[in-house]
């Protein structure tokens, strides 16, 4: 599955460990899958790690902090969406429109989100004319993980 993961679900995975978000990424991070990210993603992802409020959660130098997004990079099929093709889409919060871009830009199937903004039956609807799903960690785990992916079969 292509799937772009928002930056509010990459901030949760820097951790590790067993949450949601970190068993998710580890998940699309290789094949059969396809991660997909922008330099507007990778970008606000270094910016919002460096937070005071996200220092005191992770807890990781910024050392650390460019060695995850790196890798994250590294990773993923970084795609570059035309600036025409950030089309207001989400009205509530314009600048969550390049996440609905990079969706778009990587033919994504799948947009992984907790921003209420990318959760809107308007967004929904538009990404779901392009052939992507927007759904939570949590719904995006119970489609991906094995058991679900053989009841597909």
């Amino acid at each position: 599955m292509r799937v772009v993961l928002d930056t509010n679900v990459l901030v949760r995975a820097v951790r590790g460990g067993t949450g949601p978000a970190a068993e998710l990424l580890s998940m699309v991070m290789v094949p059969p899958h396809t991660f997909i990210l922008s330099p507007f993603l990778l970008s606000e992802l270094s910016r919002v790690l460096r937070y005071e409020r996200m220092r005191k959660l992770h807890k990781l130098d910024d050392t650390q902090l460019d060695t995850y997004v790196q890798s994250l990079q590294t990773a993923s099929l970084v795609v570059n969406p035309p600036a025409a093709a950030a089309a207001s889409v989400v009205s509530a919060d314009p600048d969550d429109d390049p996440v609905i871009a990079t969706a778009v830009a990587g033919q994504a199937e799948a947009l992984c989100t907790l921003d209420r903004h990318l959760r809107t039956q308007v967004v929904r609807a538009y990404c779901s004319a392009q052939g992507i799903q927007v759904l939570t960690d949590i719904e995006l785990l119970q489609l991906l993980r094995p058991s679900a992916l053989s009841r597909m079969n």
